[in-house]
């Protein structure tokens, strides 16, 4: 077998050949090729009803449709026998089944027909399907082949400790597969590794471990390690790197679309190399590492503490999204409910070799609506950045996940800051004292330093204090001004290496995060011709939901696309607080050399001290006025009394003259 370099350098594969003849076995057998085929030709196919007995139904070859398949010629025919009145017609999951005559394997029954009688179906020719042994590695991925005629007999999905939530995340994130995923069991003996055989089943699996999702079909042709399946493609990936296992079928599901085999994926056996029109084609004993990836979560509320581990295939395309569902789900697990919460999410992936670092971040989250879904949308976007950036093939060896998850909403307002002054010079600190409004608590005050870049041009700008995950209110106008669009302005980001982009990815704010940073007055995202190309912008976090590439891209006084580079401007502080921090505010700062600086600041105290003069005159002036009018009424006051006299006095008047 030609062996890739990706095989080689990466999997660490463990060949043993005594492992290899117990697990398969060996079929000498001659082939028919398409060309032989005749109208009228009958034979048998095989495949598993039950458990993992072989049955047998019956061919009949109605004709051949030239080049009607995705990989040439099919053979169309018609099933019949006790096997067809017990299914109904071919199912999903015998996709593979191969097809005899005259004791000559001619292919696999590998499609039906939409609309049709479901006795009648198409057989790929298996010179076909062994020519996938021969294809040399190619990583770059197909799409997927779709004819809306041909119904590929392996579609459905069997998940394995998946709900019904997470699979329908699973498929929003992929819906150009058109899945259909089907929930199964384990079963005993699946522990137990068995032999892979003409008519066997067989799972290609795309999550191993606590969780296993795949699909389940039957094996064509068996020579030493090397099998082919299916018939059809899986996901048509071209060279690929599937966990291929046993299976064991519980029954045959009748449906009202299609039926299809409901099945256990059991012991892993080998690896799935080839995934294209014909079918697959793998190799046992060869067993792939995958990406493996361990989780330790925690419901706060409930004290549960839970820990589990999967491994899922390396593909640029379907990583991202397996890896998110993954945790999307044992965090369903645990929390064993739904609704809101505030979830803080640890995260490390490593890489392979040693040219980069691990990648650790922290974040926290809050949704009224689906905590588990929200605490993986970053998640889900950093791996998809990784995998598919335009710079170099970023390979994962390892993914690591901690996540703390409560009911409590842990969210902060940002209601007042203060700065300790406006007027500065390059190098200056500036303290910024923040209030903050925790939801139902107490307000709580951060204090952040902020030095003034050494570098930075004299002249006015604005200073932003935020929470990290909120976006300037600048930027939010500017964005309605000329009407951008997500898309527009995650084309308009621009990194000049991978090892900016592994930075920014692991540096960019976070939403419990205070942020305090300078805002160009005048900013632009956009030319004042309206050409939407970038002028001034630090376009960062722009969408509500990031996509890929959705990362800060330094500036300063240079263009984004200038490539310069400005490490050494420091154009931020931010600080950790325990809440997500909603809420923005700006001051307005002059920067000045320090002399116009000192200048300026005297001249100001100069005027607050006239301020506070003025202000203490005036209140002296009101007291003066209050003073005089004070003593104005007293002697109102005495001269009222003096023109009215005394009543003792006229008494004794009143009392004389009666005397007289």
């Amino acid at each position: 077998m030609k062996f890739s370099h990706s095989w080689r350098r990466y999997r660490k594969a463990i060949l043993a050949l005594f492992f290899c003849t117990s697990i398969t076995a060996a079929q000498a057998v001659d082939f028919m090729p398409v060309n032989d085929v005749t109208t009228g030709m009958e034979g048998i196919a095989k495949t598993v009803i039950v458990g993992d007995t072989i049955s047998t139904f019956d061919v009949k070859v109605l004709g051949v449709m030239k080049d009607k398949g995705p990989s040439g010629h099919l053979i169309l025919a018609k099933f019949s026998g006790p096997v067809m009145e017990k299914t109904g017609g071919i199912a999903h999951g015998m996709s593979g089944s191969p097809v005899y005559i005259n004791g000559k394997l001619v292919g696999a029954v590998a499609y039906g027909w939409g609309f049709a009688d479901g006795t009648i179906g198409m057989i790929t020719p298996i010179e076909d399907m062994v020519k996938l042994w021969n294809i040399p590695y190619e990583k770059n991925l197909s799409r997927p082949w779709d004819d809306k005629q041909l119904i590929p007999l392996g579609t459905p999905l069997m998940a394995y400790g998946f709900d019904a939530a997470s699979m329908d995340y699973f498929k929003s994130k992929l819906p150009q597969y058109k899945y259909e995923t089907y929930d199964t069991a384990s079963a005993s003996g699946d522990e137990i590794t068995k032999p892979l055989e003409a008519g066997g089943s067989v799972a290609a699996l795309l999550v191993d471990g606590d969780l296993k999702l795949g699909a389940i079909g039957t094996v064509t042709y068996v020579d030493g390690e090397k099998i082919v399946a299916f018939g059809h493609p899986f996901l048509k990936h071209g060279s690929s790197n599937y966990f291929m296992h046993n299976a064991s079928i519980f029954t045959v599901v009748k449906s009202y679309d299609a039926a299809f085999k409901l099945g256990s994926m059991g012991k892993e056996v080998g690896s799935v190399t080839e995934d294209r029109g014909a079918g697959i084609a793998g190799v046992s004993g060869v067993i792939s590492p995958g990406i493996p990836m361990r989780f330790h979560l925690k419901d706060l509320d409930m004290g549960r503490d839970k820990t589990s581990s999967v491994k899922v295939i390396e593909d640029s395309e379907m990583t991202p999204t397996l890896a998110a569902t993954s945790l999307y789900n044992m965090l369903n697990k645990t929390l064993d409910r739904s609704g809101a919460g505030t979830a803080t999410i640890s995260y490390t992936i490593t890489p392979r070799g040693k040219e980069h670092k691990p990648l650790t971040r922290t974040n926290m989250f809050y949704s009224s609506d689906s905590i588990s879904e929200k605490a993986v949308d970053e998640f889900y976007n950093v791996i998809d950045v990784l995998m598919n950036n335009r710079f170099i093939n970023y390979e994962i060896s390892d993914i690591s996940v901690e996540t703390e998850v409560t009911q409590d909403k842990k969210t902060a307002k940002l209601i007042d800051a203060s700065a300790s002054s406006t007027i500065v010079s390059p190098g200056d600190t500036i303290v910024v004292d923040v209030t903050l409004e925790p939801f139902r608590g107490e307000k709580v005050v951060k204090q952040i330093f902020f030095k003034v870049p050494e570098n930075q041009a004299v002249g006015k700008y604005t200073l932003e204090v935020r929470g990290g995950g909120e976006i300037p209110l600048p930027y939010v106008l500017e964005k309605q001004k000329y009407n951008l669009t997500d898309e527009i302005l995650r084309r308009l980001k621009v990194h000049k290496d991978f090892n900016e982009l592994y930075d920014e990815i692991q540096k960019t704010d976070t939403n419990n995060q205070i942020v305090v940073e300078f805002l160009e007055d005048g900013i632009s995202l956009v030319d004042e011709d309206g050409s939407k190309s970038v002028k001034k912008a630090k376009l960062k976090d722009v969408e509500s939901k990031p996509m890929p590439g959705d990362v800060k891209k330094k500036t300063g006084q240079e263009d984004l696309s200038s490539g310069k580079d400005d490490d050494n401007q420091i154009e931020k502080t931010a600080i950790d607080t325990e809440y997500i921090v909603q809420g923005d505010g700006q001051f307005t700062i002059h920067v000045m050399k320090p002399a116009d600086r000192d200048k300026a600041l005297a001249k100001r105290v100069r005027e607050v001290k006239n301020q506070v003069k003025m202000e203490h005159k005036l209140e002296l002036e009101d007291q003066s006025k209050k003073d005089k009018s004070s003593k104005k009424d007293v002697k109102k006051s005495d001269k009222q009394d003096k023109k009215t006299p005394d009543k003792k006095d006229e008494s004794k008047v009143n009392d004389t003259n009666t005397a007289e």
